[in-house]
């Protein structure tokens, strides 16, 4: 991969991130505490490595592909077609499209690899790998040449991408438990955990999913590499989802995960170049329980519980007012203050940003 661990850098810096908490405590003297908003303005100043996180030409990605595992009757009776959904969104028929203008975030929909012909669209972006992934339980859902295509294409929309911010989400038939599988085998959690939507799921619908997928687990049962692990189970939509992490991440870029499939995009990039992960923040869209399993793989929760039962991406766009917020409580300087330097005297020489 041209994007490699070397050129990913934790975001760890205790110099840094003590003149953040230092600032954060002289904000709060006067402003009382803000909780959550605290903690997180620290990790933005972190990712950005200085005192005055600013984020410019925001980005909400969404990547779509449909899944051959679909042919064995694991979606909902009457679904709409992936096509159709990414029709729906490029013409603000659905509420993510719509948040996502008013709260001034550029939306992109990525034909990675839909079924159907998708309609062209000045917001789609057509980087069609195949009409869809082969059936993962019979043979590998993609080739590996595939999949570094896929990873490819996600680096070169990643890197054309405008702004320091992406959002990410996938959506398509299949993608959810293309997802689960990704994650189950390299992670070691039960898939079973992983695609229970809770309480309400028919038992049936899971046993049945159950077969499915652990079909799928036999079939690639030596497959731990983890490009490998994604070509056996995954879609084009999470590869390319991969690709565009790891560019955000060598950029020092803001990322922010929404979903099962962001998710296990973000659990491939990490085993590529692990640090990436410091770079992210997570969101969901829908109250799946399998993604409560999903998020307890990276340590975290979703920053917005919502009850949602939405778009993946739906999330994301109501979460990032919340983030600009807490990117200001560092960098909107108060009535009458200094404006001090970006970086903390022992990085640049000077004294302690205000």
């Amino acid at each position: 991969m041209s994007v490699n661990r070397s050129l990913i850098a934790p975001t760890t810096n205790p110099t840094l991130e003590q003149a953040l908490r230092d600032k954060l405590k002289r904000r709060s003297e006067t402003t009382g505490a803000l909780g959550e908003l605290e903690p997180l303005a620290v990790r933005l100043g972190l990712i950005q490595n200085t005192l005055k996180p600013r984020f410019r030409a925001p980005q909400l990605a969404l990547f779509a592909a449909d899944h051959g595992l679909a042919v064995d009757g694991i979606s909902a009776p009457g679904r709409a077609s992936t096509a159709k959904i990414v029709n729906n969104l490029l013409t603000s028929q659905l509420a993510v499209s719509v948040f996502a203008r008013i709260q001034g975030l550029e939306l992109s929909v990525v034909d990675c690899g839909v079924a159907e012909p998708v309609t062209p669209h000045a917001r789609l972006l057509a980087r069609k790998i195949a009409h869809g992934t082969r059936n993962a339980r019979v043979v590998s859902a993609m080739s590996i040449e595939q999949a570094h295509a896929a990873i490819r294409a996600g680096m070169e929309i990643g890197d054309a991408l405008p702004g320091n911010v992406v959002a990410c989400a996938g959506l398509g038939i299949g993608s959810n438990e293309s997802s689960a599988l990704v994650l189950s085998r390299l992670t070691g959690a039960n898939v079973r955990d992983l695609v229970n939507s809770g309480p309400a799921m028919n038992p049936d619908d899971l046993a049945h999913l159950q077969v499915v997928l652990y079909g799928a687990q036999g079939k690639h049962k030596d497959v731990t590499d983890p490009v490998e692990v994604l070509a056996a189970f995954g879609g084009f939509e999470i590869a390319m989802m991969v690709g565009v992490m790891l560019v955000a991440g060598s950029k020092r870029h803001l990322i922010i995960a929404d979903g099962m499939a962001a998710c296990a995009a973000l659990m491939v990039a990490s085993r590529i170049a692990p640090a990436v992960t410091d770079y992210c923040i997570y969101c969901r869209s829908h109250s799946h329980q399998g993604l409560d399993i999903a998020l307890s793989l990276f340590h975290t929760t979703a920053m917005l519980e919502l009850g949602m039962e939405s778009i993946d991406g739906t999330g994301a766009t109501l979460a990032w007012p919340l983030v600009k917020s807490a990117a200001a409580l560092l960098t909107e300087v108060a009535e009458g203050e200094d404006p001090g330097p970006s970086q903390p005297a022992s990085i640049n020489g000077s004294l302690p940003g205000a």
